[in-house]
């Protein structure tokens, strides 16, 4: 069998993550099973103007992409974090510094990190911690809710937007055109195949171009927003442009928002049908919280993969690699991985270690907000368990059509009434 050939499913096809789990997890088993497999891209409309590629290698045992990951030398991410092979402008204007290599990484991300304070991450947890109650507020009286709108999207979206220093008159907006970006792929967010390169470019300078009008309020201020912090920053002599600035927050409100969003989303589907696990949570909150959160983040796996590409000729899991060669990280693939993880499909908010890798892995491309995402779990279900106890799925999730983000579009759920604050 040659590079370009495999009788194996394909993960790389949006459609491979709209099936059952158990269909999903039993073919993810089989590519884990065997060596490692180069696999065709699904072809891309002729409008797009981008042609598909040749194709990618699809890295998704546990050992393998904590190789890669440790290895920039050798694994670069300039080339793009998707198997698309768009322009380099288009992936660092989405992508920021999680597509770049070092050294321009490394300055970026240290830049970036000067607003990331001690004073910022406390002001950050407080304001968690009242958005989540104010967000049960708005549904606790109904007794019903499209979960995924109406909670889990709700917390990541506004501490991101808090954070920036965003209007709230602008959230629902900020909303609309994430979807769009990381949606491109579901009819739902844009119908017109015709239009998809154009809606998520759009989409891009619309987030850009109220980022880059937050800015300039923002120079020479003196706010406590990161904004403001990053805007007036001066690190080693060096300050953030506004373009570097409003690509971080298309970075931070993509990333930020959509991956917490769906850990929250996929939380309630796993203990709704986990309701021993549940009660376990109900009953010790505070013991078992901090293992609830890592078991979740490593069921749901919010990115589902992230791609490398080779710079020089090496080899991952006795398979040889060729220079410009994609590799495609599966992180929801490797954290089932039998090898690593006991009853890997068992959801078992006790369990510990848990070494998976649903915020990257190990590296410099480590998600640089997965504190903040842990925290923003953690309280929204801290929230929602202590005010909705018996908060449930109602019906299954309505899968987002896309093989990089493991996202649920709308859950409905159903409790017991309760009076808002």
């Amino acid at each position: 069998m040659t590079a370009t050939e495999t009788d194996l499913p394909n993960p790389i096809s949006p459609e491979f993550w709209v099936r059952s789990e158990a269909a999903i997890d039993h073919d993810l088993a089989a590519l884990r099973s065997a060596p490692l497999s180069y696999h065709p891209e699904p072809p891309l409309p002729v409008e797009l103007g981008i042609a598909a590629g040749p194709g990618c290698w699809v890295v998704n045992k546990h050992a393998d992409i904590l190789e890669v990951s440790r290895q920039p030398e050798f694994y670069s991410s300039a080339s793009g974090i998707t198997v698309l092979d768009a322009p380099a402008e288009f992936n660092e204007f989405f992508g920021s510094m999680i597509s770049m290599d070092d050294p321009r990484h490394a300055r970026l991300r240290r830049l970036i990190s000067a607003g990331f304070t001690p004073r910022m991450l406390t002001k950050l947890e407080a304001g968690v911690a009242e958005q989540a109650a104010r967000i049960v507020d708005r549904v606790s009286e109904r007794g019903e809710c499209d979960f995924v709108v109406e909670v889990a999207a709700r917390l990541p979206l506004q501490i991101v937007c808090d954070l920036m220093g965003i209007p709230e008159s602008q959230i629902d907006f900020v909303f609309e055109q994430t979807n769009m970006i990381l949606g491109g792929s579901d009819p739902e967010y844009v119908p017109d195949v015709d239009d998809i390169l154009t809606s998520m470019l759009l989409a891009g300078q619309g987030l850009s171009d109220l980022m880059h009008d937050v800015a300039r309020s923002k120079k020479g201020g003196d706010s406590d927003d990161l904004t403001t912090i990053l805007v007036n920053a001066t690190v080693d002599g060096e300050q953030l442009t506004e373009a570097e600035i409003a690509s971080f927050f298309i970075l931070l409100v993509v990333a930020g928002n959509e991956t917490t969003r769906n850990a929250i989303a996929w939380g309630l589907k796993f203990l709704t049908d986990n309701p021993p696990q549940k009660q376990i949570w109900l009953d010790e909150p505070d013991a078992v919280a901090g293992t609830a959160v890592e078991e979740i983040v490593r069921l749901a796996s919010p990115v589902t993969y992230m791609r490398r590409t080779a710079l020089a000729d090496t080899e991952l899991g006795g398979q040889q690699i060729r220079e410009g060669d994609k590799l495609a990280m599966f992180y929801l693939a490797a954290n089932r991985d039998e090898d690593v993880f006991d009853n890997p499909y068992t959801f078992d908010i006790r369990r510990d270690p848990n070494p998976h890798v649903g915020f990257g892995g190990p590296g410099p491309h480590f998600c640089m907000g997965a504190h903040l995402a842990r925290r923003e779990i953690r309280l929204m279900w801290q929230e929602l368990l202590q005010r909705l106890p018996d908060i449930e799925a109602s019906g299954p999730p309505e899968l987002l059509l896309s093989s990089f983000i493991h996202g649920v579009k709308h859950l409905p759920a159903t409790f017991t009434p309760v009076k808002a604050r």
